[in-house]
């Protein structure tokens, strides 16, 4: 999501617009949608996998989030069959923030242990290693790891070329960065519908250049076809 100021009934206050980005089954990247709200929760999500829904997304196969308030549990109430990947890059960011300074260099070398690893079964044995070393000193940085362990692991179930397109958020972090460069002389908006205007506009600038499938397409989509036979249709 992306914050904005907007003036709402005399006074201006945050609003986020949240970007929903997928791959389409030509491997090429596709704006899905943009929602504007001023806060997260299920009913919220609801509503967003709902038009979604509506609009012609029959079935997502994953789905790559931020660790979202409700989001996860909302995704499978509407795509029952997709699983969902928390952006393992956020949680590093998220775990780092706890960590004082002279402990982050090592602290992040032993998080990569666990995110870096060839297995699931590896990656947990790392998790056990770290947990037993930080977990004195930062234990709140360690539970959000195990309390989010499922969803931030799915992506080890995969081959190596679906792995990278699915552990992290950051094809959506990168599109945030070109709109705010589009939109960064404006410090508010009067309205909902002036912000949601120049969000638009921005996204058309923005997504000119996605007329290619991503690297290595036609190997991913062989794999894709192979773990979800009945679920792709070309």
């Amino acid at each position: 999501g992306i914050v904005f100021k907007v003036r709402e009934s005399s006074k201006v206050i945050n609003k986020t617009i949240y970007l929903a980005v997928g791959l389409n089954r030509d491997g090429k990247k596709e704006v899905l949608g943009m929602w504007l709200g001023k806060n997260e929760s299920a009913s919220f999500w609801l509503g967003v996998l709902t038009d979604l829904k509506a609009r012609g997304v029959e079935d997502i196969l994953i789905t790559a989030t931020d660790n979202l308030n409700g989001f996860t549990q909302t995704i499978k109430n509407v795509f029952s069959e997709s699983q969902t990947q928390i952006c393992v890059v956020h949680q590093i960011r998220n775990s780092a923030r706890y960590v004082v300074w002279k402990d982050k260099k090592e602290f992040s070398k032993d998080m990569k242990q666990i995110y870096d690893a060839p297995t699931k079964q590896a990656a947990r044995g790392a998790l056990e290693d770290f947990t037993n070393k930080w977990n004195h000193k930062y234990p709140y940085a360690v539970k959000s790891w195990q309390e989010n362990w499922e969803e931030l692991t799915v992506f080890f179930d995969f081959p190596i070329e679906i792995r990278k397109i699915i552990y992290t958020t950051n094809l959506i972090e990168n599109l945030n960065g070109k709109i705010r460069k589009y939109t960064k002389n404006k410090l508010s908006f009067p309205t909902d519908e002036a912000v949601l205007k120049s969000v638009y506009l921005a996204l058309r600038e923005a997504t000119k250049k996605w007329s290619m499938p991503i690297q290595n397409w036609g190997l991913i989509l062989n794999q894709f076809l192979t773990i979800f036979e009945k679920r792709v249709q070309l």
